[in-house]
């Protein structure tokens, strides 16, 4: 039989009740690990788990996160800034270094933008403050109703819909399905931006947004191809990702709850919407088994 691909689902902040904190993340957690090869054997062994500071400020296990048994990162940016240390962005890059396979993502503003200096993986996030997007024209607020939020903070529709996403031309094939092309994601009402990273030439957006206030499209993800770093070393796969909310629980299903700072309405879409669902698990098959290590 062979061995479960290892899956950490990770956040950037401590357990924390009311918050974006691991917990919010089940529905995902509990999909991988169901999956399963022809034979019924799990495909993935999957651990979530929140960050911990030791007493140096680091997280044991990112901060080593290259010697681990782990074969792909699920990084969860939720924090305001201060999310991961410089030992834990080395252990994080170094794990790319050595084949490992990584999704990032974040959401509006600044939230999460200690994701910047992740190899090649941090430059495809355009924040407020922080590496911001080479676009000046896109440096202006999206969605007007939460005013307390600034850009990027593109509106694809409410917390609980799914938005109707537009695959680029050639299809990747994470957004092919058994039977066409996805569809559909979770939406949000204030989605972060991601670009391609300079000097990567190996990185392509596969997919865009539409606000549904300004009508303006935007890009909902940037792949990654395996390619070498200037020493050598074959870096793995990784996608960089709009929002986190495409993977949370309360996107997929507001009646899990959320936070009590969020207090826009939610929709139901993602609910009444028979391929929204279909397309979201086909997505995150695909990630599953694209991001895992290279078998040689």
């Amino acid at each position: 039989m062979a061995k479960p691909i290892q899956i950490l689902l990770q956040t950037t902040i401590p357990p924390t009740e009311d918050d974006w904190s691991i917990a919010r993340f089940s529905l995902l957690h509990q999909y991988l690990a169901t999956l399963q090869d022809e034979q019924g054997n799990p495909l993935y062994a999957v651990v979530s788990r929140d960050r911990v500071a030791d007493a140096a400020g680091n997280d044991p296990i990112l901060s080593r996160l290259d010697q681990s048994e782990f074969d792909e990162l699920w990084l969860f940016a939720v924090d305001v800034g201060d999310g991961i240390s410089e030992a834990d962005c080395e252990g994080i890059s170094a794990f790319r270094r050595r084949g490992g396979g990584m999704m990032v993502t974040r959401d509006h503003m600044d939230l999460g933008c200690s994701v910047c200096t992740l190899a090649g993986v941090g430059e495809a996030h355009y924040f407020h403050t922080k590496n911001l997007d080479p676009d000046p024209a896109r440096h202006c607020i999206d969605d007007p109703y939460t005013t307390y939020i600034s850009w990027p903070n593109y509106h694809s529709g409410r917390n609980g819909d799914c938005q109707r996403i537009t695959p680029l031309e050639p299809i990747h094939e994470l957004l092919k399905t058994p039977t066409g092309i996805l569809q559909f994601l979770p939406a949000h009402p204030h989605e972060g931006a991601v670009g391609i990273a300079a000097d990567h030439p190996t990185a392509r957006v596969i997919a865009t947004g539409t606000s549904l206030v300004t009508g303006r499209p935007f890009n909902l993800a940037v792949a990654f191809e395996r390619d070498r770093d200037p020493a050598g070393q074959l870096l793995g796969r990784a996608v960089a990702e709009s929002t986190f909310h495409h993977f949370c629980d309360y996107n997929w299903d507001p009646s899990y709850g959320c936070p009590s700072f969020v207090d826009e309405p939610p929709g139901r879409s993602m609910q009444t919407e028979p391929q929204a669902r279909s397309d979201l698990k086909a997505y995150l098959r695909n990630l599953a088994l694209w991001l895992a290590p290279r078998q040689d």
